[in-house]
């Protein structure tokens, strides 16, 4: 594919760029991939949850060097209390146990989004996850977990306003460094599955120039072929970013 970049005299130019740098998956339709296979929606996310760390290494095989993986909305409190009960277990389970396979895998783990509504035991979990894979080298996953793209940027502009600064002395990188994690990267690729087409709000100001696919497949379903695919399309892909 083509990335542009600027030569010495101010053009643009397309120069040849490899494998995304970071890459954002939407992780949409384990509730309706489990009613087509005639088990309960909640089963539904237990196989979603499954095919993760998949799809993670198979990404950071191909030279990813952060993946990011939209896994619970600010939005998704409104589901039913059963599956809300059943989402948050899983999730505690997951940061308790099943995440530890990829920090001893060498891998960072971090979490983006707010602690309202979860519970001490969640929030404890997430720190010791952070805290144990703080030191590795390997590339970073990014959980969107009680993320919301619009909330973030609210958040950003409440850090701002607390700080008192004037009108003039803000500028992008000022709201850069308000992000949740203002480190990650820009988003080079947005994947959603499930046939859906829209961002739900996720990552809204690292998506800005993001190249998007949108895939038909449930995500129990997503392998990671159909990743290489994905990563494959996006590399014949032109990126002007306005020019």
């Amino acid at each position: 594919m083509k990335k542009v970049t600027k030569n010495p005299a101010g053009d643009a130019t397309e120069t040849a760029v490899a494998t995304p740098r970071h890459i954002g998956i939407i992780l949409d339709g384990n509730r309706r991939w489990a009613r087509e296979n005639n088990i309960s929606p909640l089963e539904g996310h237990n196989h979603g949850l499954k095919r993760v760390e998949q799809v993670v290494r198979e990404a950071f095989r191909l030279g990813v060097e952060v993946i990011s993986l939209f896994v619970f909305s600010t939005e998704n409190w409104r589901r039913t209390p059963r599956e809300v009960n059943h989402l948050m277990k899983l999730f505690t389970r997951y940061f308790k146990h099943e995440s530890m396979r990829l920090i001893k895998e060498g891998f960072r783990l971090k979490i983006a989004g707010q602690d309202n509504g979860l519970s001490d035991e969640i929030k404890r979990s997430i720190a010791k996850l952070e805290e144990l894979s703080a030191k590795n080298s390997g590339p970073t996953v990014v959980l969107c977990f009680n993320y919301g793209g619009q909330t973030e940027i609210l958040d950003m502009v409440k850090n701002i306003v607390k700080k008192g600064l004037k009108p003039d002395k803000i500028d992008m990188q000022t709201l850069q460094d308000e992000l949740y994690l203002p480190e990650v990267p820009d988003l080079d690729l947005v994947i959603r599955t499930s046939g859906e087409q829209r961002l739900s709000g996720f990552q809204l100001w690292r998506a800005a120039y993001a190249e998007m696919l949108f895939v038909d497949k449930y995500w129990p379903d997503f392998t990671p072929l159909d990743l290489r695919l994905a990563i494959d399309t996006y590399c014949q892909r032109s990126r002007r970013f306005g020019s």
